[in-house]
């Protein structure tokens, strides 16, 4: 095996426009923001709103309206149907779709700048973890894919008929990465399992990934918070044993809920023993931040996304937000200005998150009644 300063060589490029970023956030997302408008100017969205007079944060606030999903679904049809300049700086690459935890999936396009950051990005949680633990053993074995199948539907864009599928699959499947970590089973063979949800169709995945895992050395497992606690579940259900009892796994790197070391973790750790939970904020529309050392919160990608949170107070920059602070958080990216991804997120102090919930009246109520009577982050 490489010695260290080696393998760090290796890995740092992939981590250290990151952790610049934590040193200066400011500075970051105004580069991020100027970037986003050379791509805004050259779409039709853009032009109406303006974007090459915008000068500065206070200019994009007053040029671009906040955007949630309802409103994106006309610009969306006009990407499909006419030209994808109506919305987007370049053409989309593939189409997926969320898993639809909080009602109907929504489908989304996915361009060639933004692949790239969900594979740059989403490498920043193994990568930092390996790097700051100098346990890169989590390279060594495999890594299971728990994730949703990549082949779903078809839809008509621009006269043509495309294929779509979850989002998670299809990351996994498209992803070069993966073709240099060891993941299994490849998403190929997921998806050739058919396209459903069910229970039925759920343990026909995990029976093949713990089959072909049985008597490999997995060193982590990756994917959507639930899936992997259900994969553990079902394998002591079935086959008796848990699967900390049969693999000596490195890391579990968990996605896509929020409160994961709060409400998850606990039970993940009962199934897979005493593991690190490296948490990470992935969404359909991007990989916005990750665990950065042993305390339960994300921090950002500063360099990827600018971030601003509606407040009780106003519109604010992320980065701007004192501990216990919190709000709706505004993302905007290479392919939506100032989307409102309905996602609610706090400030813990010195750069750490915590994203606790959708934006839902009883999760608002929940958070209120928290702050008011134990007085304290949840």
């Amino acid at each position: 095996m490489p010695d260290e300063d080696s393998i760090n060589g290796i890995l740092r490029p992939y981590i250290q426009p990151w952790y610049d970023s934590i040193e200066d956030p400011q500075k970051a997302q105004d580069g991020v923001l100027a970037d986003l408008l050379q791509g805004y100017g050259g779409t039709e969205y853009g032009i109406s709103h303006n974007a090459s007079q915008v000068k500065s944060i206070a200019d994009y606030r007053i040029n671009f309206p906040i955007i949630s999903y309802s409103g994106l679904t006309s610009h969306l049809n006009q990407v499909k149907e006419r030209s994808y300049r109506a919305f987007l700086a370049e053409p989309p690459e593939c189409w997926v779709m969320t898993r639809g935890s909080t009602g109907k999936s929504k489908v989304l396009p996915a361009t060639k700048t933004h692949l790239k950051q969900i594979y740059s990005c989403g490498a920043r949680g193994l990568i930092n973890y390996a790097v700051r633990k100098k346990n890169y053993e989590v390279f060594l074995g495999v890594i299971l894919n728990l994730n949703f199948p990549s082949n779903v539907h078809t839809m008509n864009v621009d006269g043509k008929q495309v294929n779509y599928g979850y989002s998670s699959g299809t990351y996994a499947r498209l992803n070069p990465m993966f073709d240099r970590v060891s993941l299994l089973p490849r998403q190929e063979e997921i998806d050739a399992l058919g396209c459903g949800v069910s229970r039925k169709d759920w343990e026909k995945r995990f029976d093949l990934a713990y089959q072909m895992a049985l008597n490999q050395n997995v060193s982590a497992a990756m994917g959507v918070t639930p899936v992997i606690l259900s994969f553990a579940r079902y394998v002591k259900r079935k086959y008796g044993k848990r699967p900390g009892d049969i693999w000596k796994t490195q890391a579990l790197f968990c996605t896509s809920v929020p409160k994961i070391h709060f409400k998850y973790g606990p039970t993940l750790k009962w199934y897979f023993g005493d593991v690190p939970i490296v948490e990470m904020y992935t969404a359909t529309e991007g990989v916005f931040g990750q665990q950065l050392d042993d305390l339960p919160y994300i921090t950002p990608n500063y360099d990827s996304y600018l971030f601003e949170v509606a407040t009780g107070k106003g519109v604010k920059i992320l980065h701007e937000l004192k501990r216990g602070e919190w709000g709706r958080l505004i993302v905007s990216s290479c392919m939506f200005p100032r989307y409102d991804i309905g996602d609610l997120i706090e400030a813990a102090g010195k750069n750490h998150y915590r994203v606790f919930g959708r934006k839902k009246s009883l999760t608002l109520l929940e958070h209120r009644l928290y702050r008011a009577f134990l007085g304290r982050l949840i």
